[in-house]
């Protein structure tokens, strides 16, 4: 696809109407009958379907449970836009009292099941007995959201009701997969041998799908596979070899999810991890060369290195690549040194080899690379040198400029702390790199003088943490966390009260984690105040804190702040979409087009849509790419510390992430901006943690092209009427 779409075109691809309010997606078949469904007050009742949607959407994004009842008076909500609570209800529920308790119990079975999303998503543990209690609702799908909703809780006391669920024999196979699914994302290994026991037949459905399918399954297979991840998540190695093994050891299919779920499990298992890399396909064999790597096994070197010259798929080949790198240089390099000399290697292959690459005549190729136009390629060709010949790397260096790009000057205070020589010769560099015009260079410097040890390493640090920039404050932070000079304590205090002022928490969040290492009284106090933090995510890191340091009563203050008024959550443009939008990234090995996703992701995809209008992510680059993983993109900064200046709610659903799945990148729960990724490949681990929003649907040919820092020329949205 060209990087100019026409107008007619995006109209015929984007044609694909999107359910009424948001539910029509969730409504599933109704089975026989189970536990009544009481009905909710008369007041809720009688209220239309769009006021109980926004309702719900509001109270999701605010993570609490229901609006406060008018005439509880409660203190003001620091930071909230509502801080009189009846103010807030009078804002957001004028006719009737809005609790997702009471919606969770409407006569409509779709908005029961987006209620016990909503629930699983809000996060307390208030919720685990009113979606426990669904578990026998008469409706198919608002059981198995009810059981994927325990899931995001986690809260062990609902490990009970799902097991004897899963046991009693009742459960149709989607509940069975949803039941295993949460049990998983609980993770309480107890569970392990009941869900087990529930996938015995799963020998026999697995078998003969092939390795590389991620299309839809039957609901048996797709319990099967969702047991598969629970077993990986739950850590029992035992309960999945007797699902994904045969008698003989041998895996039962070639089907990715038994290679991933082996992989991810640490399995020891090589005869069944050389057979899936013989496999057909891509998913599969890499999954199965990665595993081999984990362990490694020596014989993963032939088959890898094969693969890594064959005339394969490239996603193929760079997983082989990936898997020499535990193994000693004079055995995979030179032969991964042709790769890098050949200019017919596709660039993100050769990238991947550089970093592993030796033998004669390595260092050589290598110093060619220095002026390489790419500056990925640049900065690991430094790496690669430094680490064959570090005195010969220090005599280049001493004779090469600056270099123009920002990343690669700032990999060099790395590299060079990596050394294992004395400081003094390499200090001059990273005092240089320290001095740097690029606040992104000087914050890779002050993590390196750390290293190193210098001797003013902590009055530097000291000073950083009054610095404008607050990535350099954050990246301070962390470093006086782990060092824990005299002095520490109070100037991080400080740092944290100097952040109110930013637009991104990221100082705030990095000062209250170097607190908790320090563990005392006063840091504990200090953790204790920003239960109340003006930015959710803030708040909810410091009860994390605060539980690990024995505090496991600590909360959070609710609601959570947001940033839309009322009357968005009332709008028609997120309560009856007439289309699903599309985005449209250029760049210029071609556009990217993704369906974007107004049902389990609105809020999100309705940011997603704003920002991308005003032009925030054009000319912005991919800051990061993993080959078979992801690329990610949408950080201002450019180093992966940037975003819009506001951060949003997950929005968590049981959509998997495939090839294609556009996610919302984390640094913590709820952290989510501006930044989004792209998955390269199936990516079970990401499930149920980071919000899907779209998944890519013309341009994933484009997906293997783009490299590490293109740019994202322009992104639009066409919305069913306009591309813009």
């Amino acid at each position: 696809m060209s990087a100019s779409l026409p107008v007619a075109a995006a109209v015929q691809v984007a044609r694909r109407a999107v359910p009424v309010v948001l539910l029509g997606a969730l409504a599933a078949c109704t089975s026989a009958p189970a536990a009544p469904v009481r009905q909710p007050s008369r007041q809720v009742a009688a209220v239309d379907l769009d006021t109980k949607v926004s309702w719900l959407l509001r109270l999701e994004q605010e993570r609490v449970l229901r609006v406060p009842t008018p005439g509880a008076a409660q203190p003001a909500q620091a930071g909230s836009p509502q801080a009189d609570p009846i103010a807030a209800v009078q804002a957001f529920a004028p006719a009737a009292h809005a609790d997702l308790q009471e919606l969770l119990l409407d006569p409509d079975p779709s908005l029961r099941q987006r209620a016990a999303l909503a629930i699983g998503r809000v996060g307390l543990p208030e919720g685990v007995p009113l979606l426990v209690g669904r578990l026998q609702d008469p409706d198919e799908g608002v059981r198995e959201m009810a059981a994927f909703g325990l899931g995001l809780l986690g809260q062990r006391d609902a490990v009970d009701p799902l097991v004897r669920l899963l046991q009693d024999g009742t459960a149709s196979a989607g509940m069975r997969g949803r039941l295993v699914e949460a049990l998983g994302l609980i993770g309480d290994p107890s569970a392990a041998p009941a869900v087990a026991a529930a996938s015995s037949g799963c020998a026999t459905r697995l078998a003969p799908i092939e390795p590389d399918d991620v299309g839809p399954k039957p609901p048996e297979v797709d319990a099967c596979r969702l047991a598969l991840f629970s077993l990986v998540r739950l850590q029992d190695r035992d309960a999945l070899r007797s699902i994904a093994l045969d008698a003989g050891g041998q895996p039962v299919s070639r089907w990715w999810p038994v290679a991933y779920a082996l992989q991810r499990s640490g399995t020891p298992d090589a005869p069944a991890l050389l057979a899936l890399v013989s496999t057909s396909g891509v998913y599969t064999p890499a999954f199965a060369l990665r595993a081999l790597a984990a362990l490694k096994d020596p014989r993963v070197v032939p088959l890898a290195n094969a693969i890594a010259a064959a005339d394969v798929d490239v996603k193929l080949r760079v997983a082989a690549v990936r898997a020499l790198a535990p193994f000693d240089a004079a055995d995979v390099g030179p032969a991964l040194l042709d790769l890098v000399r050949d200019p017919a290697t596709p660039p993100n292959l050769a990238l991947e080899a550089v970093a592993l690459v030796g033998g004669e005549g390595a260092f050589d190729t290598l110093l060619d690379l220095f002026a390489h136009a790419w500056p990925a390629m640049r900065a690991a060709a430094l790496r690669r040198a430094a680490a064959i010949d570090p005195e010969g790397f220090l005599v280049v260096l001493s004779s090469l400029g600056p270099d123009p790009d920002w990343s690669v000057r700032a990999a060099i205070p790395d590299v060079l702390a990596g050394l294992q020589m004395p400081p003094d010769r390499v200090m001059a560099w990273v005092d240089s790199a320290a001095d740097d015009a690029d606040v992104r260079v000087r914050t890779a410097a002050l993590g390196a003088l750390a290293r190193l040890n210098a001797p003013d390493a902590t009055e530097r640090l000291f000073a950083a943490l009054a610095a404008s920039d607050y990535s350099l404050r954050a990246a301070a932070a962390r470093l006086v966390g782990q060092r824990k000079p005299d002095g520490g304590l109070e100037r991080l205090i400080a740092a944290y009260e100097r952040g109110d002022s930013d637009a991104t928490p990221q100082a705030r969040s990095a000062a209250l984690d170097a607190l908790a290492r320090y563990g005392t009284d006063e840091a504990r106090a200090a953790i204790r105040r920003a239960l109340s933090d003006r930015e959710w995510p803030v708040r909810l890191q410091a009860a994390r804190l605060l539980a690990g340091l024995g505090e496991a009563d600590a909360e959070v203050q609710r609601p959570a702040p947001i940033r839309q008024p009322p009357a968005f959550f009332e709008s028609g443009s997120l309560l009856h979409p007439s289309f699903s939008p599309h985005a449209f990234l250029e760049t210029r090995h071609g556009t990217i087009e993704i369906e974007l996703n107004v049902v389990e992701a609105a809020v999100t995809t309705q940011t997603f849509i704003e920002l991308a209008r005003a032009g925030f992510f054009n000319g912005l680059k991919v800051h990061r790419l993993v080959p078979h993983f992801v690329i990610q993109a949408g950080d201002p900064r450019g180093d992966g510390s940037g975003g819009p200046g506001f951060s949003q709610r997950d929005e968590l659903s049981p959509l998997p992430y495939l090839r294609g799945t556009v996610g919302m990148a984390l640094s913590g729960p709820d952290t989510g901006g501006s930044q989004f990724f792209i998955t390269l490949s199936p990516q079970p681990h990401l499930d149920a943690g980071y919000t899907v929003f779209g998944h890519v649907v013309a341009g994933d040919d484009v997906l293997d092209r783009v490299g590490l820092w293109d740019v994202i020329e322009r992104v639009r949205i066409w919305d069913g009427v306009t591309l813009r």
